[in-house]
C-alpha cells in the first residue's frame, strides 16, 4: 500500500521526505559554495548543480503538497506529544513549503533579471554578480530560514528518538 496508515507514513511520503531531505542539503551546500566561491568558473559550476537540485526540489514539494491535499492523511500524533509540539510541528513544516517556494521564486526572479543562464548553462558570457539584484535578498534570507528549519525538524525528531523514545523516526522509514 502506498499511502499512510494511522501510525505510520507510506512509501510515497517517506520517498519524498528523504529524498527532499537530500536535495535540501544539497541545494543549501552547493548555494552557500556559489556565494563563497572565488572565481566565476567554480561559482558557475555550483549553480549548475544548485539549479536543477532547486528545481526538483520545487517539484517534490508541489507533489507533497498536493499528495496531502488529494490523495492521503497524516497519520495520528505520536502517543504522549503535547498540542503545543502538534502546532509547533505543524507550523515547522508549512514554514518548510513557503520557504522552498519564496526560495524558488527568488532564484528564478534572480536568473531572469541577470539573464545568467546563458553563462551558467552555455559557457558562453560573463557570470553576474547576484548581489546586485534585488531577489538576493529574500534568497540569502530563505536560505538562513531553511537552516534554522532544519536545525528545529533534526533536533525535534532527535529529541523524539533519544530522549522521548517514542519510535517516531520509525514512522518515516520504510517497512511495518
Amino acid at each position: 500500500m502506498l499511502k499512510n496508515r494511522p501510525d505510520r507514513y507510506g512509501p510515497v511520503a517517506v520517498t519524498i521526505h528523504w529524498l527532499t531531505a537530500i536535495l535540501i542539503l544539497a541545494a543549501l551546500g552547493s548555494g552557500f559554495q556559489a556565494d563563497q566561491a572565488a572565481d566565476a568558473a567554480t561559482r558557475a559550476g555550483f549553480l549548475r548543480l544548485h539549479i536543477p537540485v532547486a528545481i526538483t526540489v520545487l517539484l517534490l514539494t508541489l507533489f507533497r503538497i498536493v499528495w496531502w491535499w488529494r490523495f492521503d492523511r497524516k497519520p495520528i500524533p505520536v502517543e504522549g506529544s503535547r498540542p503545543w509540539q502538534e502546532r509547533f510541528a505543524r507550523f515547522v513544516h508549512v514554514a518548510f513549503y513557503v520557504v522552498i517556494l519564496g526560495m524558488v521564486a527568488s532564484g528564478i526572479g534572480m536568473m531572469v533579471l541577470s539573464d545568467a543562464g546563458p553563462s551558467i548553462f552555455g559557457g558562453s558570457g560573463v557570470l553576474p554578480d547576484f548581489h546586485d539584484y534585488p531577489p538576493r535578498v529574500p534568497h540569502g534570507i530563505g536560505a538562513f530560514l531553511l537552516v534554522i528549519l532544519l536545525v528545529a525538524h533534526i533536533g525535534a525528531a532527535f529529541y523524539h528518538h533519544f530522549i522521548r523514545r517514542d519510535e517516531l523516526i520509525r514512522r518515516m522509514w520504510y517497512g511495518a
